[in-house]
């Protein structure tokens, strides 16, 4: 592409915008189960020093199996094995016709909540939740994951519980806790 034309706009909405997903995910998905792992998501978008396509892999079979984050996590060196794979592999698919980064890591343990599988897969766990709509007048809230349907969750904010559609929810992502804090003179 000539310097004087931009790369397409990238939208926070869809966060494949300007790629073809299909194509994409054609190419992603047998190379991360050749190292073992399985493609969470991936976001194509703008960064002050550039385009960047992130590919989110966790452990083959996690989803399915909906294990959780500490059992789903992959090494550093898988990422980069993936990474090192990937990229002559995208370059052959033509799917970017501008210079990008890539880079390939986990979810991690404040994985985004993208789909109605993954409030299902983490009911117990405490999320954090943007509403489109706010609950009682607030746009975010913080709350235990309830039984997810194919139309909302149940979110437990404590002393209420609600039922929160997906079409609602802006975004969500997973809230790490660290364990309960040591007593005063204990040592961990």
């Amino acid at each position: 592409m000539p310097a004087s034309q931009s790369p397409p706009s990238y939208s926070p909405a869809s966060s494949s915008r300007g790629i073809d997903r299909a194509r994409l995910e054609a190419v992603l998905e047998p190379i991360a189960r050749a190292h073992g792992a399985e493609v969470f998501d991936f976001e194509w978008k703008s960064e002050p020093q550039g385009w960047v396509l992130r590919i989110f892999v966790e452990k083959l079979g996690s989803a399915e199996a909906s294990l959780s984050t500490e059992h789903a996590g992959i090494s550093l060196d898988l990422c980069a094995a993936v990474a090192r794979d990937l990229s002559p592999a995208l370059d052959v698919a033509n799917l970017v016709d501008h210079r990008y980064h890539l880079e390939v890591s986990t979810p991690g343990v404040e994985r985004p909540l993208r789909r109605p599988r993954d409030f299902a897969r983490f009911t117990g766990k405490k999320a954090k939740l943007w509403l489109r709509a706010g609950i009682g007048g607030q746009k975010v809230v913080t709350g235990v994951l309830g039984p997810a349907t194919e139309s909302g969750v149940r979110v437990d904010l404590g002393s209420k519980t609600h039922d929160v559609p997906f079409e609602d929810i802006a975004s969500a992502h997973l809230v790490f806790e660290f364990g309960p804090a040591p007593k005063p003179g204990k040592k961990r």
